[in-house]
């Protein structure tokens, strides 16, 4: 992290034991209160690691500091999961997942087509695991590294794979080239697959027995086919969901879900603990049958943004709550139609939820009266840290009754009046000694956690 880089390259290059996993050399520094994950890397840093372990693929064992009776003990594992920057709001100094994934894979590229190494020298194999990410552009050069890696002393392992706006037959082709057992997550983003897309790839995703995480967006009919086939495609996705064994994690956003959820949830095998449903058109049939079956009282996070619940699904959804509320840590609940009213309706079963972490209420009609209840009510959830609420209606200037999110979410405030707002919540929430609990409205501000950090 200090940008040591000639002795991190050295470090790579000697390494002596099986495992070099920065993941678990990096936890908050034993002599200071440094937390060095919540760090990142630099470019020249990772840049270093990749150059070690270039080097160290072509430099003999006793040169790289492992003695031949110890060649048990060399590296065999390089991980480099959780490491870099997603993308978003990247800091310039810092390498990204896109170009670490371009990095890596130009790494395993060289090594089957340009490296060489001494006469008589057999290279240990180094498996590197790494988070990947693709589109279009970066498709054909990370396709041909999966395939140059197959063989080669350098091991390509995809722990986490997000393919952005990827044609549908280079999705497959990708997921052809992964390793069944190193695959913990698949995440499709902005491909618009539809049921007909879907149907196609669903069965490659399916192959991965230990998956564990699976991130869909946009799963819905198509209007051009006819109901029949559109039907016949959904009851193959559901099939295909079936074998999956190890799911904990589903994501199915901006899909058209209304009165299909039962069907989807009955199919799988084991419980999930994380849902996510956001801009789902759910019924209130779909938040009861979501309440009745085994997945609830296992959910540690739940997202229902951007559907209503301020008429006929207030009911169902607290009984939800009801039913999850031993479990639940993290609660998203952006653009529900949420007011004053239905919110102080779900405050004593939103209370129960004694374990949760994070609340996300923005872009809902609330009062700072309501937020000012809202506060109060949460002083029993010990765990509570961090709550994304909403500008309160009273900032806003002739808004119209009840405001659409969409309303709510460009018009302007009254900034003289939100800083009052602000200060009356952070005075409150010193009176009550929780000073170290987080109001913010910043969406923007990655505090939502991953289902693997809860």
């Amino acid at each position: 992290m200090d940008k040591k880089t000639v002795v991190l390259r050295e470090l790579v290059h000697t390494w002596p034991f099986p495992l070099l996993s920065f993941q678990q050399l990096l936890q908050e520094c034993a002599h200071c209160s440094r937390a060095l994950l919540q760090e990142r890397p630099s470019t020249e840093s990772m840049q270093a690691v990749i150059l070690g372990l270039t080097a160290r693929l072509h430099t003999p064992e006793t040169e790289a500091g492992t003695q031949p009776l110890c060649r048990k003990h060399a590296l065999r594992v390089l991980d480099m999961t959780g490491l870099l920057d997603d993308g978003v709001e990247q800091d310039p100094g810092t390498m990204s997942m896109w170009d670490c994934t371009a990095a890596v894979a130009r790494t395993c590229i060289a090594q089957q087509q340009g490296g060489t190494v001494e006469p008589g020298l057999d290279p240990i194999p180094v498996e590197v695991r790494v988070d990947l990410r693709v589109n279009r552009a970066s498709y054909a050069f990370l396709r041909e590294a999966l395939r140059s890696s197959v063989g080669s002393p350098l091991r390509l392992c995809c722990r986490d794979l997000r393919a952005e706006d990827l044609p549908m037959r280079n999705t497959v082709a990708l997921l052809q080239l992964l390793d069944a057992g190193c695959l913990r997550r698949v995440d499709l983003r902005f491909n618009n697959l539809g049921l007909r897309g879907l149907s196609v790839i669903i069965p490659h995703v399916a192959r991965f027995q230990h998956l564990a995480s699976l991130r869909l967006h946009y799963v819905h009919g198509d209007s051009r086919q006819p109901s029949v086939d559109g039907e016949d495609n959904f009851r193959y996705f559901l099939a295909q969901m079936g074998r999956f064994t190890c799911l904990r994690e589903l994501s199915m956003g901006s899909s058209l879900l209304s009165g299909r959820l039962d069907q989807l949830l009955s199919t799988l095998q084991s419980p999930l603990e994380s849902l996510e449903l956001a801009f789902c058109a759910l019924l209130p049939e779909d938040l009861r049958s979501l309440a009745r079956s085994p997945h609830a009282v296992h959910l540690k996070k739940l997202d229902l943004s951007g559907n209503d619940l301020s008429g006929s699904q207030l009911e169902p959804f607290q009984g939800l709550l009801q039913a999850a509320a031993a479990t639940l840590l993290h609660l998203e609940l952006t653009e529900c139609q949420l007011a004053d009213t239905q919110l102080l309706a779900t405050l004593p079963v939103l209370t129960r939820c004694a374990s949760l972490r994070y609340l996300g209420l923005y872009g809902n009609p609330l009062s700072m009266a309501g937020l000012k209840e809202l506060l109060r009510d949460s002083a029993a959830q010990a765990e509570l840290r961090t709550v994304v609420h909403p500008f309160p209606v009273d900032c806003y200037e002739g808004l119209p009754w009840p405001p659409p999110a969409s309303v709510l979410l460009e018009a302007s405030i009254n900034e003289e009046k939100f800083a009052r707002v602000e200060a009356e919540l952070h005075q409150l929430l010193l009176a009550s000694g929780r000073a170290h609990v987080l109001w913010t409205t910043d969406i923007y501000g990655r505090l939502a956690a991953d289902y693997f950090s809860l």
